[in-house]
């Protein structure tokens, strides 16, 4: 069932890729985070069978939606940190290492919300838009991002998302990548509509005094550690039980 279901997805890409440089060659403007495009087939295929063996367990009250940060919630001690955090809403993370906002949103597209009624959807996607190769510019990481919090909605229209600010990367304050991150932040937390959106940026909780990411909670200045995500959990749980108690 995984190799046709793989093969099927590899010939929509490649007819997706046709498709899309014939009927958008015209709109150039279309910024490439809001193209969805696929990346990691494999990971989606797994999600979906993921989805089914948590709902036997009961409803999905709370799904993750991000890259390789969220994606981390699973490696080491910080699975007992989510589980102590989230794991009474029977939480779907769908993470991926390495994800953008057009590969978040070609599996969105592709039934990874499909059948759910969540009470919250927690998001934060970005920095790769950002780093990775091809960049993107803080206009199109914005745009892209916008674009996978109105396909969150358009699945999911009684659903409250919180909407995380892109976490800091770079190990000094005047590292490059935080006036693009500060950017992206001061852009996105205008999609806070006080009713279905929640902005929240909890990028300060990881710096020091100096505004540094030390290697004691980002090692690589970029991915939290088991001190990261503790402060993460610890820095959204007040807003997330609030949000699933519909306040």
């Amino acid at each position: 069932m995984r190799t046709s279901s793989l093969a099927r997805y590899a010939l929509i890409g490649f007819l997706s890729i046709g498709a899309l440089s014939f009927a958008q060659a015209p709109q150039s403007e279309q910024s490439p985070g809001c193209i969805p495009a696929m990346k990691n087939p494999e990971r989606h295929e797994r999600f979906m069978e993921q989805k089914e063996r948590l709902l036997k367990r009961g409803p999905i009250e709370l799904v993750f939606e991000g890259d390789s940060i969220t994606d981390g919630w699973r490696n080491g001690d910080q699975r007992d940190i989510f589980e102590a955090a989230f794991g009474q809403y029977n939480p779907f993370n769908t993470g991926i290492s390495g994800d953008r906002t057009e590969h978040l949103l070609w599996r969105i597209d592709h039934g990874e919300l499909d059948g759910l009624h969540p009470k919250v959807v927690v998001m934060m996607i970005g920095t790769n838009n950002l780093g990775n190769r091809p960049p993107q510019t803080p206009k199109q990481t914005i745009e892209g991002i916008t674009c996978v919090v109105k396909a969150i909605q358009k699945k999911l229209p009684d659903t409250k998302i919180l909407l995380l600010g892109v976490f800091p990367r770079g190990m000094h304050a005047d590292d490059p990548y935080r006036a693009k991150i500060k950017e992206v932040n001061a852009a996105i937390s205008k999609l806070d509509d006080g009713t279905h959106v929640k902005y929240l940026d909890i990028g300060d909780k990881f710096l020091n005094a100096q505004g540094e990411l030390t290697r004691e909670i980002m090692p690589d200045a970029l991915h939290p550690n088991y001190k990261g995500y503790q402060i993460w959990a610890n820095a959204i749980k007040p807003t997330v039980d609030q949000m699933e108690k519909g306040q």
